[in-house]
């Protein structure tokens, strides 16, 4: 056979085998179907699947790749919901950075870790906690699988989020591979004799590359800013009866910088977090606060408070806020909790037990069983970061979009549920989370601990609640881009560059093309470069 009779897939398993590795080329055909969807959907199975084990693989993996026209898409630990690294086309090249999973060096004197795009942040975590250390954001809830080079493409954050921000903010250098196999390298260490440390010298162009989906490039190691690991931290949670107190108690402790985290739980997912023991303790704190008010006067007011609260408690419909306050000293750690709770306290809430928490605190990277409902639902969450001003509009909003569709939803088994997340102060992260009953994915049978799934019966396919899950997605996506929000993980979902003014517009694309002059990096990302 001759080498024009050979399919060009062939042609490329050739190249890659012989002149770079034969063991990083996925053969076995029962992992298609994990790289050929993510936790929302299934996609194009890719062409061919390269799993890398060395970074200095990629740039000529990209290159020979490319320079036959295949696509080229890049997974990490496959936390995506928004189509984020699944093929748009069939010949698609997937490369799994999983396997680029090395700490390069902790450098405790200028407090930068340097590491490649396949490590989770669990292992960071894991690394660094010995030596006293950590991350400023430190970890998602998907942490124990998701790693630091999808983090950085997709906008990762919760853990410290509040005070110190996302993935993005943490970065301080990267080293990119564009679609030409060039490697490119951001900040201090671009520069001759350069090492990771300060991140401008002139142009920001680590900023370049964050939350870019993997349009631009191919992140293969980065090098992150460290703290030392607090002292001192303290916990609270408060119960609200209305949406609105809790949303205004969030943006008030938000904007103080007194806590780490704080996040707000809509009713719904307070009672999936609320164990029943929990419930009954809080039931009863709620009429001790009643009882120790030191004036008659006081009382009454705060037992019609604790009346409505004590009653929404118990009916299941109370928003429940949570707060992480740490920091260096436990006298300044324990004022500033006194500063948050307050600040809750002014806008109606009732202090409750802090379980939740502090155990998300104590296990900030369990298994991903949570990746399924307790019931064996599936889930898919959307996000928009607004400021604080603009929070209850957005969400107002939202839910006006939504009502036209509570009979269809009822009728398909859909639900839905909210949370609500302060960031760096400024920003206000509102997320909706759809929930439906259907048949797994293949990323839900694989991830999630075998006896978690052993306690449940996978649901039968529902194309109906499917298909209304993708409708009313598209809705709340339409609100987002009406408000000029921001979303992390953009991957395929959200209209990011269509939304962009033509000028800004105008500028990405040129970078793009630059980057990528036959959009062959991750096509889709982002939005559509062709129009």
């Amino acid at each position: 056979m001759t080498q024009s009779q050979i399919a060009p897939i062939d042609l490329l398993k050739e190249r890659i085998q012989d002149d770079i590795d034969s063991s990083i080329v996925v053969t076995d055909a029962s992992e298609v179907p994990l790289y050929s969807s993510d936790v929302y959907e299934e996609g194009i199975p890719p062409a061919l699947v390269i799993k890398p084990t060395e970074v200095q693989q990629v740039p000529s993996i990209v290159k020979i790749a490319t320079s036959m026209g295949f696509a080229i898409t890049q997974r990490g630990g496959g936390m995506s919901y928004t189509g984020g690294y699944l093929p748009t086309q069939a010949n698609t090249v997937m490369l799994d950075l999983s396997a680029l999973n090395r700490i390069i060096s902790i450098n405790e004197d200028d407090l930068v870790i340097t590491v490649e795009a396949g490590v989770t942040w669990q292992q960071i975590w894991e690394a660094l906690a010995p030596r006293g250390l950590r991350l400023p954001f430190f970890g998602t809830f998907s942490g124990s699988r998701a790693t630091v080079g999808g983090g950085l493409s997709n906008g990762a954050l919760f853990m410290g989020t509040a005070r110190y921000g996302s993935a993005a903010d943490i970065v301080v250098g990267m080293a990119v591979i564009d679609g030409s196999g060039r490697r490119i390298r951001t900040g201090q260490a671009a520069f001759h004799n350069g090492r990771p440390g300060f991140r401008q010298y002139g142009p920001d162009l680590t900023g370049l590359f964050v939350h870019d989906a993997g349009a631009l490039g191919v992140k293969t190691v980065a090098s992150l800013r460290m703290m030392p690991l607090p002292e001192a931290a303290e916990y609270a949670s408060l119960a609200f009866a209305t949406q609105q107190e809790a949303i205004r108690a969030l943006s008030a402790i938000g904007r103080s910088g007194y806590c780490e985290e704080v996040y707000l739980f809509d009713p719904a997912t307070t009672q999936r977090s609320l164990d029943p023991t929990t419930l009954v303790k809080d039931i009863e704190r709620l009429g001790n606060v009643i009882r120790s008010q030191s004036s008659v006067l006081k009382g009454l007011r705060e037992g019609a408070k604790m009346a409505v609260a004590g009653r929404r408690f118990v009916e299941g419909s109370v928003y429940t806020l949570h707060c992480v306050c740490a920091g260096r000293s436990t006298a300044g750690v324990s004022d500033d909790r006194r500063g948050a709770v307050n600040l809750a306290l002014d806008h109606g809430g009732v202090e409750i037990s802090n379980t939740i928490p502090k155990a998300a605190r104590a296990n900030p990277f369990e298994p991903l069983n949570g990746i399924l409902g307790s019931q064996g639902e599936r889930w898919a969450a959307l996000n928009a970061k607004v400021p604080h001003s603009d929070a209850e509009r957005l969400i107002a909003a939202t839910e006006a979009a939504i009502d036209p569709y509570r009979d269809r939803m009822a009728a398909s088994g859909v639900t839905m549920s909210f949370l609500y997340i302060a960031i760096a102060q400024h920003i206000f992260s509102f997320e909706p989370v759809l929930r439906w009953f259907d048949e797994w994915l293949p990323v839900h049978r694989q991830i999630p601990e075998k006896a978690f799934l052993e306690g449940l019966t996978e649901p039968e396919a529902n194309p109906e609640g499917r298909a209304l899950v993708d409708e009313i997605r598209g809705a709340i996506v339409n609100v987002f881009a009406e408000f000029g929000a921001a979303s992390n993980q953009v991957g395929k979902t959200y209209p990011m560059l269509a939304s962009l003014n033509p000028e800004t517009r105008a500028v990405l694309s040129a970078l793009k093309t630059e980057l990528d002059p036959d959009e062959l990096v991750n096509p889709g990302a982002l939005g559509d470069f062709s129009t």
